[in-house]
């Protein structure tokens, strides 16, 4: 593995840094395949669910590099938009489908539809099927303000009762879809989308791998580890989990590391 150039922790979050993405991410890949191999040591199958982001790719590229039996892992993908057209390249499913889910034989994969004409009724179908496949996994980022999924600081809840709900996309979050290069212009993002809850996607999961990078994330990530727990920023949630560890690269490190040490 990958060995970081700085490492700490933050309640029970494990925090290592690496000099660069390349890094970052088959450090991620590492720790997230010797999680899922303890899984699939006990049982059949393991199920896994993706964050779906630009900030993923090293990620992705690390895990389909890593001679994982993925016949043996379900995938789900966290979230969605509300809207796209089903071809869009922006929805979270289609970017997943290209990068990750095409090249690796999984077992099963669970998309969101994003155009699905009943709303609830899409809900209610992934909440069942996270209840018949309960995660094992999940291979978070974060966002710009925070966010876990789309579970920005306004909508999101600590103790949500739902498994998966709808919810309005909060500016900044729209805003880094522009920045992610997703969407020429803010107008052209969509305003509500689908997301995994909170719970769904901390409490209920054995193991939790938080990729991060990049110079757009370095306060978000200065702020998880900083202030107190609180949906202001919900990622902050992660340092109650009993095994998490969030992997970043140095320039989302920058405000964490200490002074002496050069990357």
């Amino acid at each position: 593995m990958e060995k970081p150039v700085f490492e700490t922790y933050v309640g029970t979050l494990r925090v290592c840094v690496y000099r660069d993405r390349k890094q970052m991410g088959r450090a991620a890949a590492a720790f997230g395949v010797q999680k899922i191999e303890q899984v699939l040591a006990r049982k059949e199958m393991a199920n896994v669910v993706f964050a779906a982001a630009p900030s993923q790719f090293e990620l992705y590229e690390a895990l389909a590099a890593s001679g994982l039996d993925f016949s043996r892992i379900r995938a789900f993908h966290m979230d969605e938009y509300i809207g796209l057209p089903p071809s869009a390249p922006q929805g979270f499913g289609n970017l997943l489908r290209t990068h990750l889910f095409s090249k690796l034989p999984f077992a099963q994969v669970f998309y969101f539809n994003g155009t699905a004409l009943d709303p609830q009724a899409e809900c209610a179908r992934m909440s069942k099927l996270l209840l018949q496949y309960p995660p094992d996994m999940v291979f978070h980022g974060i966002g710009e303000n925070g966010h876990l999924a789309f579970n920005d600081p306004p909508n999101a809840d600590f103790d949500d009762p739902a498994s998966v709900k709808v919810v309005a996309m909060d500016e900044v979050c729209r805003m880094q879809q522009v920045h992610d290069g997703c969407f020429a212009s803010i107008e052209d993002v969509p305003t509500h989308a689908y997301t995994m809850t909170i719970p769904q996607l901390t409490a209920a999961v054995g193991h939790i791998v938080v990729t991060v990078p990049g110079p757009t994330k370095t306060e978000a990530v200065y702020r998880m580890l900083r202030e107190p727990v609180s949906t202001r920023l919900p990622a902050s949630i992660l340092r109650k989990h009993g095994d998490s560890v969030l992997v970043l690269d140095a320039d989302a490190a920058k405000r964490i590391m200490p002074m002496d040490i050069c990357v």
